[in-house]
């Protein structure tokens, strides 16, 4: 878990590099992960989530996802809902094209109802990024701040 989560560091260093910042981005749809209740503990948490991607042109494309936080991560919270808009180096994503590893880092809390933010970039040669911040909802009581990993991967 610690190495796939400095993995993902490196990854978000390097995205946002200025040569890949130099990069024109489209914007190809919105990336939606949802997950059930979890429990977290001080160190980070591991978190499954079934996801849907809605291109700009394109059926609709299931994932399944696995988020790692590394940091503060304590407290307990209910259904949470992310959504992404997602950014490309062509307009064209073709299915299981956002599958692999992302990077970033991740900071939110809740008090009933809560707010979270997610920046997100990686996939295939390190070509995508998931909104530079998220907007992810959940309820419970909880905060996190730390770095985070996100695999994805194609589900038929």
């Amino acid at each position: 878990m610690i190495r796939s989560l400095f993995a993902a560091a490196a990854i978000l260093v390097a995205a946002s590099s200025p040569p890949a910042l130099a990069q024109s981005r489209f914007a190809v749809g919105v990336l939606e992960c949802r997950a059930g209740p979890s429990t977290t503990f001080i160190v980070g948490s591991t978190r499954d989530f079934d996801c849907l991607f809605t291109p700009t042109d394109g059926p609709l494309q299931r994932y399944g996802a696995t988020i790692q936080r590394l940091g503060l991560d304590l407290g307990w919270s209910g259904g949470t809902s992310m959504v992404w808009q997602v950014f490309a180096p062509t307009n064209v994503i073709g299915p299981g094209a956002l599958a692999g590893g992302y990077g970033g880092v991740s900071a939110g809390a809740a008090v009933v109802v809560g707010l979270g933010a997610n920046a997100m970039a990686g996939g295939l040669n390190n070509s995508f990024a998931l909104q530079p911040v998220s907007v992810e909802g959940q309820t419970g009581l909880n905060a996190f701040a730390g770095i985070a990993s996100l695999d994805l991967r194609q589900r038929y």
